[in-house]
């Protein structure tokens, strides 16, 4: 259009609107070719559906499958760019069981957990490096008996996806990520040296974790 031919008031008004479309289009042409930005969302375990265990050789024999039926925790996670960080989770160490009484009982002492003066097993990380797809190599530390020891836990994340189940009181669907994760560690390490010189209580320890956490 040519604004010359327009009245002295309309020809600036026009020229102005055309100059705010060109920077509004040049703005969204910017934000297109822009990545986005990470999208963080905090996660806590869901107690309902958290799986801790250990296996332990026992005089060679076989293994003693145990778990920890007392655990919370939290972890921050970027699903778009596949990022963790922030995990902490915290296993109530009197809640051990190995499906005997006596043996449990023993756990729970100074022997081994020593869960009157170390009621709380705490691994920590602050991020995880991506191994494949949907496999991580989470390298955190393990507070055991008031020692702190590098572990290493080998993740699987299984899937995230809108709950099928309702988030009862609350009701809606939460959004879930269920997780697999492996790793082991020596309770030497700790001071926790019963049976180990004899070799009738394994030294090394496999840790078996299963869980679904809630995105708030």
């Amino acid at each position: 259009m040519n604004t010359s031919m327009l009245p002295s008031s309309i020809g600036p008004l026009l020229r102005r609107q055309a100059t705010r479309l060109a920077g509004a289009a040049l703005l969204a042409v910017a934000a297109a070719a822009t990545p986005a930005q990470a999208q963080s969302a905090r996660y806590e375990l869901d107690p309902d559906h958290l799986s801790i265990g250990f296996l332990v050789e026992h005089v060679g024999y076989q293994k003693i499958l145990g778990m920890f039926r007392a655990a919370k925790g939290s972890y921050t996670f970027d699903e778009a760019q596949a990022q963790l960080s922030d995990v902490r989770i915290e296993v109530d160490t009197a809640s051990v069981f190995s499906n005997h009484k006596k043996r449990d009982d023993h756990l729970k002492g100074p022997d081994f957990l020593n869960s009157s003066e170390f009621p709380n097993m705490v691994f920590t990380a602050t991020g995880a490096k991506k191994t494949g797809e949907r496999t991580f190599e989470i390298a955190g530390q393990l507070e055991l008996l008031g020692r702190k020891q590098p572990l290493v836990l080998q993740a699987t994340w299984n899937k995230s996806a809108e709950s099928p189940m309702g988030g009862g009181i609350l009701g809606g669907k939460p959004y879930v990520m269920g997780v697999s994760a492996r790793g082991s560690f020596k309770r030497s390490a700790y001071g926790m040296n019963y049976a180990v010189a004899n070799g009738w209580v394994g030294d090394e320890v496999a840790l078996i974790i299963e869980f679904e956490a809630i995105r708030k």
